[in-house]
């Protein structure tokens, strides 16, 4: 796990240990730190690495929602800054987005998923966008891009309790077309995702608060 390598090479005073569900975000950020720093290899992390984990864990401590746990704060939404920034990439994305045909977060995401069922299914898409597109893409569209992924990754680890009980085979199925897209597209379907990181942080507060 990358995460764990950077906390070992922090300084004493900055190590933490942190249970399983934190390192999906924490590890996301800092292969985003790392690969913007260009550094080749993982000894000597910068301070700001380590502040940018530090930061993302102290945040994200309460991994536990106290209330459902799909379901997420609504002062989420509305940081000024933030939500600009998150509109400003997806702006800056779509300029580069050669397909306009396609639609990745529409209508055909949510056939078939109860209301109650999207926070869920919305986890999913953000975990994908997480992992597969935004680290991919994580040297451009600066700095939008870095600012952006670690607010992502805090919602992401505030999910990471988010389950059904009952099947969600439509609900795989529906994110498993929206993965299949991408990936069809190639590079630029990473770039078209990134470009529909509006509507992204739109259906996440519709479908998490």
């Amino acid at each position: 796990m990358v995460c764990l390598y950077v906390f070992a090479s922090c300084s004493l005073d900055t190590r933490f240990s942190v249970s399983s569900h934190h390192l999906l975000p924490l590890e996301l950020s800092a292969m985003v730190a790392l690969q913007k720093s260009g550094s080749p290899s993982l000894m000597g992390i910068p301070a700001a690495s380590c502040l940018l984990l530090i930061t993302l864990w102290v945040q994200g401590g309460a991994a536990v929602p106290l209330g459902s746990p799909c379901r997420l704060n609504s002062s989420d939404f509305q940081q000024p800054y933030i939500t600009n920034r998150t509109f400003m990439l997806a702006e800056e994305a779509s300029l580069a987005d050669n397909n306009t045909d396609v639609r990745l977060i529409g209508d055909q995401l949510f056939h078939g998923v109860n209301m109650g069922d999207r926070c869920y299914l919305m986890k999913e898409v953000l975990n994908f966008t997480l992992e597969e597109v935004l680290l991919p893409q994580s040297h451009r569209f600066q700095p939008y891009m870095q600012e952006v992924v670690p607010f992502l990754a805090k919602l992401s680890n505030r999910l990471s309790q988010c389950h059904i009980e009952r099947d969600d085979q439509h609900i795989q199925r529906n994110v498993q077309n929206l993965k299949d897209t991408v990936t069809k597209l190639g590079e630029n379907g990473e770039i078209k995702a990134i470009g529909e990181l509006n509507l992204l942080f739109i259906a996440l507060k519709n479908a998490c608060i």
